[in-house]
């Protein structure tokens, strides 16, 4: 039978918990299982498939921290939710520490049960889908691909600051990999299996942005219909990425420095603060050192990003990266578009390698899709990277013509393996003259009077060609 709503079991010795909670969550098309007491509870977590579980801390039987304990032995791996009337630290600590996705305070919002379950859920097809790419051998998201020294520096930069909650500062220009090194430190850290919001703060307007990172209250200004949950929240127990945060207006950047500085957010129009837990990276194409001389960009929001500086090299200084990054793009397309991966020659290769890539990773992988896409040759010759190279057009049949002709000569001369090669005129000439005389016809509908025009010879040697060549009329 196939499942098609994810599982919730509700596990709670008091009778109107369990009615609300199942009633409240079939409504929005769940299978709900209901647990009275922790043995069942435990029984039905050992035996089922359940993707997500709500377990009371105080029940009969088996409490729900003596549940979270035996966590190992779940084969479905759910997110557990631990529910608690009292609201201490000590209960939340205890329940995180034991590996609960995150606890409820009882009595509850049934609205937020419906948020954290729908962003548990989330983060199971994400770690489902982390899994699956690493038995298939591919990158995880945010791999970084290279064996450069700068590359092999980042990488340990990664390691150390996994782990450590500590705001990070990437550096680098436009297309070197920004976002892919903070989704490496967020899914090498002790945060991967909560959220990782990425934020382009140049790609939102001035206006808006405010409230898009803080949140807003219904009616806090023309267009707020509804309450309006901000990236900061979204992000709360993860990991909230601020790309070009350069851009982000001055005005702004002192309300993120109390964020950053409370640990906490206001909703636009609301007076309660919400308590986050929330690790920021930002990132720049920009020299926010100089923006700051400048009065640009606050000095101490500055100091407070730039705990942990990371430099990203241009592609143009590691270019011994770009036979690997080749590969993976390669690869990549293969996937995307079906079919094997292209390989390119020694001179292709050495084409790419020598190139600025002045739009660094990025610009080389969309030059990698329009190759793939345009070119039906395996093995890419330089040639082909020339006429597909916006930067250089092939313009002309007479600068395309000989470094075509000579690969095709090369490659059906590598395939005589084993054979003596003689007579390479007479045996080569022919498959000139074949496609050439074909055309020919096509461009004259046949006539031989006009293809014999168009070919710069008479009739009579025409004829005779189409004799030798055994050239059949029809074929278009």
């Amino acid at each position: 039978m196939i499942k098609l709503m994810p599982t919730i079991l509700i596990a709670d010795d008091e009778l109107s918990i369990r009615t609300i909670l199942s009633k409240a969550l079939k409504g929005k098309g769940f299978d709900v299982i209901k647990a009275e007491e922790g043995v069942q509870a435990l029984g039905f977590l050992k035996s089922q498939p359940i993707d997500v579980a709500i377990i009371d801390i105080r029940m009969p039987g088996k409490t729900g921290l003596e549940i979270l304990n035996a966590k190992g032995d779940f084969p479905s791996q759910p997110a557990i939710f631990i529910m608690t009337a009292q609201d201490t630290m000590e209960n939340a600590i205890e329940a995180m520490k034991r590996g609960a996705f995150d606890y409820i305070t009882k009595p509850f919002d049934i609205e937020e049960v419906f948020l954290l379950v729908d962003r548990a859920l989330e983060t199971r097809e994400l770690k489902s889908t982390v899994e699956i790419l690493k038995r298939q051998g591919k990158p995880t998201p945010g791999t970084l691909i290279g064996k450069s020294k700068s590359i092999r520096d980042i990488h340990k930069m990664i390691g150390r600051v996994a782990n450590q909650d500590v705001t990070v500062l990437i550096q680098g220009e436009s297309g070197t990999g920004k976002e892919l090194v903070a989704q490496a430190i967020h899914h090498s850290g002790n945060r991967a299996a909560k959220p990782f919001v990425a934020v382009n703060c140049s790609a939102i307007p001035a206006n808006l942005l405010e409230s898009e990172l803080f949140g807003a209250k219904k009616g806090a200004y023309t267009d707020a219909t509804s309450d309006k949950t901000g990236f900061f929240e979204q992000a709360n127990g993860g990991t909230l990425f601020l790309d070009e945060i350069g851009d982000m207006p001055f005005g702004l950047q002192s309300k993120l420095l109390r964020v950053l500085q409370e640990k906490e957010v206001q909703r636009l129009g609301e007076a309660k603060t919400i308590s986050l837990d929330v690790r920021v990276i930002a990132a720049s194409n920009q020299d926010l050192a100089a923006k700051v001389k400048n009065k640009e960009f606050r000095e101490d929001l500055f100091f407070r990003l730039n705990v942990v500086p990371i430099e990203l090299p241009p592609l143009r200084e590691r270019k011994n990266d770009i036979p690997l990054l080749v590969e993976h793009f390669m690869n990549q397309n293969a996937e995307h578009f079906g079919g094997a991966p292209k390989k390119l020659s020694t001179s292709a290769l050495e084409i790419l390698v020598n190139r600025n890539w002045p739009g660094n990773v990025r610009e080389l992988e969309n030059f990698l899709k329009r190759v793939t896409v345009l070119t039906t040759a395996g093995t890419l010759e330089a040639i082909h990277l020339k006429a597909l190279d916006q930067g250089s057009p092939i313009t002309s049949f007479k600068e395309i013509a000989p470094d075509q002709l000579e690969t095709l000569i090369s490659e059906s001369l590598q395939k005589m393996v084993g054979e003596k090669p003689n007579a390479l005129y007479d045996r080569f000439l022919p498959l000139m003259e074949r496609p050439l005389i074909r055309q020919a016809l096509a461009k004259a509908k046949e006539n031989q009077i006009q293809a014999a025009k168009i070919l710069g010879i008479n009739r009579n040697t025409l004829r005779k060609k189409i004799k030798e060549l055994k050239i059949d009329r029809r074929k278009k």
